[in-house]
């Protein structure tokens, strides 16, 4: 990948056509190992997280809703704790069975259970995402730190050396340094597009959770007037 993005910024020069990993990582110093170990951490974070967010959790809210509201309709809880049973390994599922478990209860005991097992449930969807950012930021800031270590050690190594060569020494110091610079913003937008995409992804969800717990509710707020007497 690194090959393809010198090629794509100095075209077919074959002086970068046959640019290696191993050069690019040992002209850029120790701190290309960091911040390869820091994208190997980011990687492995975000196939984690996207599996749990996009793969376990990928039920049809709406649907699954629906056919909950369809049964409370008629009034058979069974039935409706029978649906939510076929989701119980979902957030979802979870609340509306606290919910169910309250029926017929004051409104505001059922308002209070929805609300704590919704908040049981936001750790467990946003679990760990906000590293993906953590793990941008200390990308581009090893970078940084790589440059400027670079830096002082090309400006140190000009001052001993003739004056013929300090021109061509301080270039190649700071085309030295730059490489932790490029390296450090490779590892770090991947991370932050995949930060946005997972906690987009656990908005989303939450906002669900909120909606279809106030539906309940409001569900059952209505079944319970339906059946008090006059």
């Amino acid at each position: 990948m690194i090959d393809y993005v010198f090629v794509l910024i100095h075209g077919m020069n074959p002086k970068f056509k046959g640019y290696l990993m191993f050069t690019f990582f040992s002209n850029g110093g120790i701190f290309m190992y960091v911040i390869l170990l820091t994208s190997i951490a980011a990687f492995a974070l975000f196939c984690e997280r996207a599996y749990f967010l996009y793969l376990r959790l990928s039920l049809n809210i709406d649907k699954a809703f629906k056919r909950v509201e369809v049964r409370l309709e008629s009034e058979n809880y069974q039935q409706a704790m029978e649906e939510v049973g076929k989701f119980s390994n979902h957030p979802l599922g979870r609340t509306l069975k606290t919910g169910l478990l309250k029926a017929g209860r004051r409104d505001k005991e059922i308002e209070q259970a929805l609300q704590e097992s919704i908040l049981r449930e936001i750790p467990m969807i946003k679990a760990r995402v906000n590293y993906l950012s953590m793990f941008a930021n200390i990308a581009t800031l090893l970078g940084l730190l790589g440059t400027i270590i670079g830096l002082i050690a090309a400006f140190s190594g000009i001052s001993e050396a003739a004056a013929a060569e300090k021109q061509e020494i301080l270039a190649a110091g700071i085309s030295v340094a730059m490489f932790t610079t490029a390296f450090g913003l490779i590892v770090s937008i991947p991370c932050l597009v995949g930060f946005y995409l997972l906690n987009n992804r656990g908005d989303y969800l939450i906002g669900k959770l909120d909606e279809k717990a106030l539906g309940l509710f409001n569900i059952l707020s209505n079944i319970k007037r339906q059946s008090a007497p006059a």
